[in-house]
C-alpha cells in the first residue's frame, strides 16, 4: 500500500490524476490501448479535474464506471452517468464507454460482465465512502462473490451521505437499490488508485487503516492488492496515523 497525503483536496486531486495518467499512459505505450474504471461523488471532483487536463490520448481509453441507482433516469441530477458524462465523457471523448444502466439492470449487469471479461482493467479510480464502502458495497459487503456486478441495497449511511452532498433533497429521495461493482472485481485492476479528502471521510480513512481485513469496513479489502494507492489530505486524514 502506497499512501500519498496532501494539503487540501485541491492538491490531493492533482496527485492522484499524476499517478493515473501515469499508469494510462504506460498502458497505452504497451498494449496500444488503456482499460479504465471510474468512480463518482463529491469526493471525486478534484481528481476528475485534473485528469482530464493530462496528455493523454484519449481516443484510446475504454471507460468503465462503478455502479448506478436502479431506476434513475439519466437526466436525473444524481444520475451518475450524467455526472460522468459532463466531468469527463464530453470532455475527452473516450475511445469506449460503458455505462452502467440502472433503467435495465439484468441487460446492462449482462453485457458489462461480457465487456469486462475481454481483457485486464489497467486503473481503477475506486472512491471510499463515509461508511468505507468501495462502489456501493455497503457493510456488510460480500467478499465471496465472483460475479462482476450485483444489485445492492444502500444502508442508511450511505443514504444519508447521498443527501448530504447534495444529490438528493431527502432521505426519502435516495433509491433504495443500486448496481455495484463487485469487491471481487474491483480487485482484479491492475491499479488501484483511491482519492479520499474531506472531513467527512476521517472515519473511513482511520477504520480502513487501522482494521484488517473485514466486510464491516470494506475499504480494508483494499489493503491486500499489489498495487493500492491510497490518497488522502489533511482533513481525512486527521484521525489516523499518518
Amino acid at each position: 500500500m502506497n499512501i500519498v497525503k496532501s494539503k487540501d483536496a485541491k492538491a490531493l486531486g492533482v496527485a492522484a490524476a499524476e499517478l493515473t495518467a501515469k499508469k494510462i499512459n504506460e498502458a497505452i505505450a504497451k498494449n496500444g490501448k488503456a482499460r479504465i474504471i471510474l468512480s463518482t461523488g463529491a469526493s471525486q471532483f478534484e481528481t476528475l479535474d485534473a485528469l482530464v487536463k493530462k496528455d493523454i490520448d484519449w481516443s484510446k481509453v475504454e471507460m468503465f464506471h462503478l455502479d448506478e441507482y436502479v431506476d434513475i433516469s439519466v437526466e436525473h441530477p444524481a444520475s451518475f452517468r450524467k455526472y460522468l458524462t459532463e466531468r469527463f465523457v464530453n470532455i475527452v471523448h473516450p475511445g469506449k464507454v460503458y455505462f452502467v444502466d440502472g433503467n435495465n439492470p439484468e441487460k446492462t449487469i449482462r453485457e458489462l460482465t461480457a465487456a469486462l471479461e475481454e481483457a485486464p482493467v489497467d486503473v481503477g479510480l475506486i472512491g471510499i465512502g463515509e461508511n468505507a464502502h468501495i462502489a456501493f458495497n455497503d457493510p456488510p459487503a460480500d467478499f465471496d462473490t465472483k460475479e462482476s456486478y450485483i444489485i445492492v441495497t444502500l444502508d442508511e449511511k450511505c443514504r444519508n451521505q447521498q443527501v448530504g452532498e447534495g444529490w438528493f433533497a431527502t432521505m426519502d429521495d435516495v433509491p433504495k437499490q443500486a448496481i455495484s461493482m463487485t469487491p471481487y472485481r474491483i480487485m482484479q485492476c491492475k491499479t488501484i488508485i483511491s482519492a479520499v479528502p474531506h472531513a467527512v471521510k476521517a472515519y473511513a480513512i482511520k477504520a480502513t487503516l487501522e482494521n484488517e481485513k473485514t466486510n464491516m469496513v470494506p475499504a480494508t479489502l483494499l489493503k491486500e492488492h499489489a498495487d493500492f494507492n491510497l490518497f488522502v489530505d489533511e482533513n481525512s486524514a486527521k484521525d489516523a496515523n499518518i
